[in-house]
Order: structure tokens, then C-alpha cells, then sequence
């Protein structure tokens, strides 16, 4: 019964631990960015995704992994301080790519409250002429 009592009181202790931590959370301007129509003369296409730390705590992005090869995600390396703003830029490279519309996705994992958010990357490359 005693153990019982002592693994239920370290239990209860520990949750309450982890609650009572403050973390780190990232909130982005915008999730989706179309690029709209561009050439197939002009493959390469930039975008940014702004964000911000709104936590109480450093806020590090563990990485940022492109659905595709012709995608290429840029980010912050260093901690991101509590009420700091931070960037992913990302990069779409249509070389070699069929002409049409085209839809990629970032996954951006980060040691905030929410761990895992997916970015994405979209428009229409059209034939040159």
C-alpha cells in the first residue's frame, strides 16, 4: 500500500513538473504562399514565411524538410528569444519540371508547444513560348 501511495504521489509530482514548465511557441504570419503564374524560362522562385516566438522560452527549430528535392527550405539556426521574430525561406527550383501546377509541402519541426507545422508552397509554371 505504501508503494502504491509513493509511485502515485511521484506520479502526480512529476506531471505537475512538466506542466509547470513555460515553452517555447511559434506562430508564423502565414502558412501557405502561392507564387501565382511564373515562366518556365524563370524556374526559380523564392518565397519567406515570417514567424515569431509568442512562448516564454527559447524557441529552436529542430529542421525543416521539404516534401520534394526541387524544394529547399532555409531557417533560422540560432535560438529564437521570446517575443523575437525568426524566417524560413524557401526556394522552388521548376528546372527540369513538367510544366503546370505544382503543390509542396515543409514540415518544420521546432521544441515549442506545437512541434510539428506544415508549410506549403504552391503555383502554376507555364510552358515557354
Amino acid at each position: 500500500m505504501k508503494k502504491v501511495l509513493l509511485i502515485t504521489m511521484m506520479l502526480i509530482c512529476g506531471m505537475t513538473f512538466a506542466m509547470a514548465q513555460k515553452k517555447a511557441e511559434i506562430k508564423f504570419d502565414k502558412l501557405t504562399h502561392n507564387f501565382g503564374k511564373f515562366s518556365e524560362k524563370d524556374p526559380i522562385v523564392t518565397c519567406t514565411f515570417a514567424f515569431q516566438n509568442i512562448g516564454e522560452t527559447p524557441l529552436v527549430i529542430n529542421q525543416a524538410i521539404a516534401s520534394c528535392g526541387c524544394t529547399v527550405p532555409e531557417y533560422t539556426k540560432k535560438p529564437i528569444q521570446p517575443g523575437e521574430k525568426g524566417e524560413i525561406t524557401v526556394t522552388y527550383n521548376g528546372t527540369g519540371k513538367f510544366p503546370g501546377h505544382f503543390k509542396k509541402s515543409i514540415t518544420v519541426r521546432t521544441n515549442g508547444v506545437t512541434e510539428m507545422t506544415r508549410l506549403y508552397i504552391e503555383g502554376d509554371m507555364e510552358e515557354a513560348k
